[in-house]
């Protein structure tokens, strides 16, 4: 009976203290700032003479690197209080615990590690990778791919010779970062989210031994982008409409996990949403946000005195809004909200795909304005 009565005891003692500690918990939750995302790291894999793997033309590293740097620009001009840095923002190689010890000096808010994936021909699809221990096969050549880099590192992987990756030491590892690491499982989840919107191969949020984010100290993902070794996931990943895709996608994950974090309504603010049309997207202020006082930038890329389809070939796949004026029909590309900035930018990288004469128009309730005042008007 004594026993009984101490182990019911302590029973209670333990509920009790469980229960102190999450009231403890929420109220300390609702009296302290919820946290901030100030620091990015961007890590575009591989570059310089390590390459990564290859199609027939498209290489992983300036694959990676166009990817990162444009999702680098998304970041800085829509929050430019966001100190962006690069692993690398050039052809250079760095070593993989070079690129962790950046994100970890800078104490990085988030780790984004940029790749392209090898397999056979037949193999499609994006994924998204935390620390954790691999669970098929395929998973764990990934991870032996990209840790391969290592060996082209002027002490040929040295000083990794005694470095304890085995499945006790990944667990343990886990459970020191296991706050980031559902952070990392959470930002993950919603990457592959936006990657669907395109169409994409969903092929899932996985966990393998990637060194490079052994090393780092905060929330942090790998993500494969597509295979090189698929012919026409190639042509997506190599041409800079299909780089841009990507990199719109994984900003809107950023923005929807940087708004999840920091407690900010999704609704009340001007996010940019990829809009999966016909294997095209395009780029759109928040619809319930929108209201008639607000300046619409787009870039005109064509003006006919003829209607043109839409979809025609000359479009190269991108979403169309077309407006008449003059008797001539006049077709424009992206949807900037208040936003000259990121219409000009957009501008620039539509003349780099071939559009050479692309300029910004600007659009107040539905009506094409004077750029200036649309510029001011944004302003204010």
């Amino acid at each position: 009976m004594e026993k009984i009565l101490r182990y019911n005891f302590c029973k209670l003692f333990l509920l009790l203290s469980i229960s102190l500690i999450h009231v403890y918990s929420q109220a300390q939750n609702s009296t302290l700032d919820r946290p901030t995302i100030k620091t990015i790291v961007i890590d575009a894999g591989h570059g310089g003479k390590d390459p990564g793997c290859h199609g027939a033309a498209a290489n992983e590293k300036t694959v990676c690197l166009s990817i990162a740097l444009k999702l680098g620009k998304y970041i800085k001009d829509k929050y430019p209080d966001i100190k962006v840095i690069y692993t690398r923002d050039k052809d250079v190689f760095v070593e993989l615990t070079e690129r962790a010890n950046i994100a970890n000096r800078v104490k990085a808010d988030l780790f984004i590690c940029i790749h392209a994936n090898a397999a056979s021909p037949a193999a499609y699809g994006s994924e998204t990778y935390v620390l954790g221990l691999h669970r098929t096969e395929s998973q764990q050549k990934v991870a032996d791919r990209e840790n391969s880099t290592i060996f082209l590192e002027d002490d040929n992987g040295a000083k990794y010779k005694d470095f304890d990756m085995s499945p006790d030491a990944l667990i343990a590892r886990q459970l020191q970062l296991s706050v980031f690491l559902d952070q990392s499982i959470n930002f993950a989840d919603k990457l592959q989210k936006e990657f669907t919107r395109l169409n994409r191969y969903d092929r899932g949020v996985k966990q393998a031994g990637f060194l490079v984010l052994y090393k780092t100290t905060m929330p942090s993902v790998l993500i494969e982008t597509g295979f090189l070794t698929n012919p026409s996931e190639e042509k997506f990943l190599g041409d800079t409409i299909g780089q841009r895709k990507m990199a719109e996608s994984m900003f809107t994950a950023f923005e929807k996990y940087k708004n999840e974090l920091e407690g900010i309504d999704s609704k009340t603010t001007n996010s940019l949403l990829i809009v999966e049309k016909n294997d095209s997207i395009k780029i759109e202020g928040n619809a319930s946000n929108v209201n008639d006082k607000e300046v619409i930038f787009r870039v005109q890329i064509e003006t006919s005195d003829k209607k043109i389809a839409t979809n025609a070939d000359k479009f190269k796949g991108l979403s169309i809004f077309e407006y008449t004026q003059d008797n001539l029909y006049k077709y424009t590309v992206g949807n900037f909200v208040n936003d000259f900035k990121g219409a000009n930018g957009y501008k620039t990288e539509l003349r780099e795909i071939g559009f050479q004469h692309a300029f910004v128009v600007a659009f107040q309730n539905g009506q094409r304005i004077n750029l200036e005042k649309a510029i001011k008007l944004a302003e204010k």
